[in-house]
């Protein structure tokens, strides 16, 4: 076929014209031509017009093999694909001589849908449930999709992990001080670990309100709450971004540790406050209470507080959020279920958190205000923290908290870059933070330089557990400096989330999360097992715990090694000079 390109003119006002009809500012070009004999005419695809081409996974989906039964259609909760009827031709031999004839049939087949709301995540659910393996997704690294996902206007809004950085570098970290022959190494399978790190504010020895009497040392004034508690704490989620089942394996796996196991894992609510049944429990000891800048769900907190059975392991003042440092919370409406609108006191509609608290504007105010509040709520029982994202000030603030005159300060909270979050304006979560490791670092040698190491615990997040070994991320971060980390997403991903570091699924924005995680749609949530999610999530601490003590006992220690930064070494020059560890090629 021979096409040729009409000639363009330029018509009075300025328009391109083809064969003489003025096309406009938004024409669309044409290649015409003859082929037996027809006219045709060759549309491109544009913008608008997406194809799924553009989207960031395809459908691959075999005729030959597929049974029609309607599954893969029925599980996709974010209507992707869909059953169509379409033409199908083929060529036959037909005669003793044969001679090829086309026929054709028309049959019910399986179509990717082309509507950037309805775009495939990746989750394979289609193809789990597939009885002959007749479809499944296949990630499109030639998308476009930053392209179409923005029309109307509409910036694109993405949850579950955050950001892409091009190394990580824990992986580049690793234990290099093994005691031998100069120190005694410990035997990880007989020896006696303590592996409990504190919690609440710590008081230099000549601070200690102690004296002596009848030769025994007993406490003369008020000291600062403390708990002592497991290194490795569950990451804020809030009761909007969960199911209500997720939340319930979550509180049986953290309950059956604490009580059976002897681990205290303490996990931290997110904004929005708890179900009130957790609240009016004794289990609440083992949970975190955060209030964070919208405030949603306190009210509900405060009323409960008369009917407590008991305190609550600590409170936790979020400032910022590592994966959107600098921007409010967001729980789209879509998640908005009856429940989470009577907890939060809000109609149906999008909720945003403002990017700060309101009514505080220093260091020194949040003192004063907030962590005064708090313990006053709580009269004095609970230690209070306080949580910001990792950037280029958090220096200051871990300094102006540390140096706390009131001594009410129970610990500081820095999140990383690379932390998940369950719904975030894109532009936010990729463009917007600071990485963990070097922050921890800044913060914890800024304290020992002044001597006030240990005054406050210092927990990290951000990334931890990404690859699945949280033990070896958690013990590294303890010799920089870290009294702890805390860790989210891992746990969902033990409880059945589809969801990785590379773009599958990640969709928990949408309210329809295809193994009933973090959406509030009942058919959806009665997908999760709460009896095995809890038991994965109580089995993964206990590996973990061996794990920690397989790493403390080469380099001779029985407690946790903190900022023992010898026992580390870098095999990138780079990263070694950044954090004062030693460089080992």
């Amino acid at each position: 076929m021979a096409a040729i390109i009409s000639p363009a003119k330029i018509n009075s006002n300025g328009h391109s014209t083809t064969n003489g009809k003025a096309n406009g500012a938004a024409a669309t070009p044409r290649l015409s031509g003859k082929t037996n004999g027809r006219a045709m005419t060759i549309k491109p695809t544009y913008v608008r017009d997406p194809h799924p081409i553009d989207f960031p996974w395809k459908i691959k989906w075999n005729a030959d093999t597929c049974i029609r039964c309607g599954s893969c259609v029925a599980t996709c909760t974010f209507g992707a694909i869909q059953p169509r009827l379409q033409k199908q031709a083929q060529s036959l031999s037909i005669g003793n001589l044969p001679k090829p004839v086309d026929v054709s049939e028309v049959i019910m087949g399986i179509k990717q849908v082309h509507d950037p709301k309805h775009f495939c995540r990746g989750c394979t659910m289609c193809e789990k449930v597939c009885p002959t393996n007749s479809i499944r997704p296949v990630q499109n690294p030639h998308n476009r999709f930053p392209l179409v996902a923005r029309q109307g206007g509409s910036p694109i809004k993405r949850g579950g992990r955050g950001h892409h950085m091009p190394i990580r570098v824990l992986d580049y970290v690793k234990v290099g001080r093994i005691s031998q022959m100069t120190d005694p190494s410990l035997d990880a399978a007989r020896h006696t670990f303590d592996l409990l790190t504190p919690f609440g504010r710590g008081l230099p020895a000549d601070e200690l309100p102690l004296k002596m009497e009848n030769g025994k040392l007993v406490a003369g004034g008020w000291m600062p709450p403390m708990r002592w508690i497991y290194p490795i704490i569950i990451g804020d989620m809030s009761v909007g971004a969960l199911s209500w089942r997720m939340w319930e394996a979550l509180a049986l796996a953290i309950a059956y540790l604490n009580e059976e196991c002897g681990l205290p894992v303490r996990m931290s609510s997110g904004e929005g406050g708890m179900p009130e049944r957790l609240l009016k429990s004794e289990y609440l000891k083992y949970f975190i209470i955060q209030i964070a800048s919208g405030h949603f769900g306190w009210n509900r907190i405060i009323k409960a507080m008369p009917e407590m059975v008991a305190d609550p392991a600590a409170i936790l003042i979020k400032i910022g959020q590592g994966a959107k440092p600098g921007d409010g919370g967001l729980l789209p409406a879509e998640k908005v279920a009856p429940h989470i609108s009577a907890i939060r006191g809000v109609p149906k509609a999008d909720l945003l958190s403002p990017p700060n608290h309101q009514g505080l504007y220093s260091i020194e105010e949040s003192v004063q205000k907030m962590f005064l509040s708090m313990n006053a709520a709580f009269k004095f029982r609970v230690p209070v923290a306080i949580k910001v994202a990792a950037s280029s000030t958090s220096v200051s603030v871990f300094n102006n908290l540390v140096r706390d005159p009131y001594h009410i300060v129970g610990g500081f909270f820095l999140d990383g870059i690379q932390g998940g979050t369950g719904a975030a304006h894109e532009v936010s979560m990729d463009h917007t933070g600071h990485p963990i490791l070097s922050k921890l670092r800044d913060c914890y040698l800024d304290a020992v330089t002044q001597g006030r190491q240990g005054h406050i615990p210092l927990f990290v997040g951000g990334g931890f557990g990404d690859t699945g070994d949280l033990a070896a991320d958690a013990f590294k971060a303890i010799c920089l400096g870290a009294n702890g980390v805390f860790s989210a997403k891992i746990f969902l991903q033990l409880a059945g989330c589809v969801g990785n570091e590379q773009g599958r699924c990640n969709a928990c924005n949408t309210g329809h999360c295809p193994v009933g995680i973090t959406t509030q749609d009942p058919r959806l949530v009665a997908r999760l097992d709460v009896d095995a999610a809890a038991q994965n999530i109580v089995d993964y601490f206990l590996s973990v715990d061996v794990e920690l003590k397989k790493l403390m006992a080469p380099i001779g220690n029985s407690t946790l090694p903190v900022g023992r930064s010898d026992a580390l070494v870098a095999m990138n020059k780079s990263i070694a000079d950044r954090l004062q560890i030693a460089y080992a090629c």
